[in-house]
């Protein structure tokens, strides 16, 4: 067997076991988001959690004190998220006047510059009515679509929390287990490395709950000066949105938009949005992050989006959240198992 012959088949072994990895990946979604969401949210809750021991000798009151934490902010937020999307229905009658016109000028802009012909355009949009909203909806359909994906959401994060809680318990009981497949010589080494790996993590989750209090602060700001309505909400959930690297920041502007500019169709409260989001993303990426959150993860840039992108085609929203921190964790790994060095090195930044 020669040696190009050698390769091309290894080659084709690694994009076949490459492809059913993720095929399967995706396809056990339901079972492994809520375990790996639950990994990250302990990892986060960890120092404060060894904190309560510390003046709580029950590790089980402390383990179950702090996933009730984590449980009421997760609260917080979706009740914020819910009122939000209500506005939003509230204020869709007045959101698809205003734009009206506006979707009109868009439509003409498009006969005019483009090869698009009106009249087969406006047999599928009649005039004044926005693409993609149309009003003739199976109602039976969609409720017992609704139904059915809140039921599987609320299982998810209900495991989510009742992961997150053994996790914390049976810390300890899940550390021998990884230290038992090696021998007694290596287990320091290999505690260390784990050590290193959560605390990465920690300390890039920690940096970005405050980043984002600031952003929360410095968008509720600009939006509230911009005419925005129910500005602290927007900023708010824009804020937490960031802790998808890049892609929150868009999804942010454009639910500001939604709830700013396309409800009150005034020019001024666009210019208000952009100048916020432009302002508040420059001292995000060049004064508040470098002092705040740091280089936490140690990623190069170029696989930061990777990874995200890959996550989001994976586990969708799920994924990309998930992405860096297990590509953190990942990435200190493959920097102290010799034969997986190579890739400790490709991805990660201070290695250039």
């Amino acid at each position: 067997m020669t040696g190009g012959f050698k390769l091309s088949v290894k080659v084709f072994l690694l994009i076949v076991g490459t492809y059913f990895l993720f095929s399967g990946l995706s396809s056990s979604k339901s079972f492994l988001a809520p375990l790996a969401f639950a990994v990250v949210l302990a990892l986060l809750v960890l120092p404060a959690a060894r904190k309560m021991e510390q003046f709580i000798s029950s590790r089980g009151f402390s383990s179950f004190l702090s996933t009730l934490l984590l449980f009421i902010f997760s609260l917080l937020f979706l009740s914020l998220c819910s009122m939000q999307i209500q506005n939003f229905f509230n204020d869709w009658p007045a959101i698809k006047e205003a734009m009206a016109p506006e979707i009109e000028d868009f439509k003409a802009f498009l006969f005019e510059h483009t090869p698009l012909n009106k009249e087969s355009l406006q047999e599928y949009y009649p005039a004044g009515s926005i693409p993609f909203f149309g009003d003739e909806v199976n109602e039976a359909a969609k409720a017992l679509t609704f139904l059915r994906s809140s039921m599987n959401l609320m299982g998810a994060y209900l495991l989510t929390f009742i992961y997150t809680f053994f996790l914390l318990f049976y810390r300890s009981h899940f550390r021998k287990f990884l230290l038992s497949f090696f021998e007694s010589k290596r287990k320091e080494e290999v505690g260390k490395v784990l050590e290193e790996s959560a605390g990465r993590v920690q300390d890039y989750l920690v940096g970005r709950l405050i980043l984002m209090a600031i952003l929360a602060v410095l968008y509720s700001i600009g939006l509230g000066f911009s005419g925005v309505e129910n500005f602290i909400l927007v900023a708010v959930i824009a804020s937490l949105l960031t802790i998808i690297p890049w892609i929150g920041n868009i999804i942010g502007f454009a639910m500001a938009m939604v709830f700013g500019y396309l409800t009150s169709g005034d020019i001024n409260v666009l210019w208000g949005i952009v100048i916020t989001f432009t302002v508040s993303q420059f001292l995000e990426s060049y004064v508040l992050q470098p002092y705040i959150v740091g280089d936490k993860v140690g990623l190069h840039p170029f696989f930061v989006i990777l990874f995200v992108i890959l996550g989001g085609a994976v586990w969708g929203l799920a994924g990309m959240v998930l992405a860096i921190p297990v590509m953190a964790m990942a990435t200190v790994i493959f920097q102290n198992v010799e034969p997986l060095k190579p890739y400790g090195f490709l991805f990660s930044k201070n290695s250039d």
